[in-house]
């Protein structure tokens, strides 16, 4: 048996059924959209079993992108946990078939509380979408599992289409990178996206005059163990020199070891404030094919360097 062919035509056919849900998409998941931004409560999902689980994560990434949220189990909601919801939120059912019993017996509550809901299905005749405000279709030609039985291609498109409403709403709120790192200040993203200059830079930068010769330029490159200096002159900043400098100097010219710094450093060189973010920094770099810059702090003067793996 090959594996291997089987698990291609599966991701294969997965792929085309995404594709197929984006082509059906419709004024529908614009609805979808502007309801869960006007709703002055919380967007609150539900779901049994997988959709359940995808339910989950769709909260999850609500809640981290700006959109308050939270999971509301259905057969927990119809045994007190309806106490949870507030008139103000708007709710998320997910159901493939459309007729889950945990979820239409909610409906009378939702109804009588004054909730508006967003039905997931793949069956647009079903009992849920029936009386749901607005009908978000995930329905799938089959499932890729061999007997189109266990719900694989379904989950998948599930998924795919909480995640068009996440993207949707981050847009539509203009959330951007420093808010996504509020919310995860434990993540190895949140301290990339919340880390200063200032908090990783080299400090106090090794420095060099335009009349400091090669040799004395090189013992202060290896002592600080940064590969670079800068090169001051009456307290600006009129140059750097970094390992890279001194190799292109010697390819083109041995004798440049006589030579002073004026005569190889780099002028001009980049710099960033201490505030700035370290992301900011990295990008800068990487946008100008640069491993290190000089730091300045509010006033201009250098007080440090920062490097692109700092």
């Amino acid at each position: 048996m090959n594996h291997l062919a089987i698990a291609k035509e599966a991701l294969i056919a997965q792929a085309q059924a995404v594709t197929q849900l984006a082509s059906r998409l419709d004024d529908e998941f614009q609805n979808a959209v502007e309801l869960i931004l006007g709703c002055k409560g919380r967007a609150v999902v539900c779901g049994m079993g997988k959709s359940g689980l995808i339910g989950k994560k769709m909260v999850a990434t609500f809640a981290s992108t700006g959109t308050p949220s939270f999971f509301l189990h259905p057969a927990e909601a119809f045994h007190g946990d309806l106490g949870m919801l507030k008139p103000s939120d708007v709710l998320i059912l997910i159901s493939y078939s459309g007729e889950t019993e945990e979820l239409i017996k909610l409906i009378p509550s939702l109804k009588s509380f004054g909730n508006k809901f967003i039905a997931m299905t793949g069956n647009g005749k079903s009992t849920l979408v029936k009386h749901a405000d607005i009908w978000l279709d995930i329905s799938v030609e089959r499932e890729v599992c061999p007997n189109n039985l266990a719900p694989t291609t379904s989950t998948l498109a599930t998924m795919a289409m909480g995640d068009a409403l996440a993207v949707a709403l981050i847009e539509a709120l203009e959330f951007k990178a420093m808010d996504f790192a509020r919310f995860h200040p434990g993540g190895s993203l949140g301290r990339k996206l919340l880390t200063r200059v200032s908090d990783v830079m080299h400090s106090p930068a090794p420095a060099v005059t335009p009349a400091t010769s090669f040799h004395d330029c090189l013992l202060v490159m290896t002592q600080s163990r940064l590969g670079l200096t800068v090169v001051m002159e009456e307290d600006k900043l009129v140059g750097i020199v970094t390992d890279g400098d001194l190799r292109r100097a010697l390819l083109e010219n041995q004798s440049v070891i006589h030579s002073t710094v004026a005569h190889f450093m780099t002028v001009n060189p980049h710099t960033i404030k201490d505030n700035a973010q370290m992301s900011e920094a990295e990008a800068y770099m990487l946008d100008n094919k640069i491993r290190a810059l000089a730091v300045t702090d509010h006033e201009g003067a250098v007080v440090g360097v920062v490097e692109i793996f700092d």
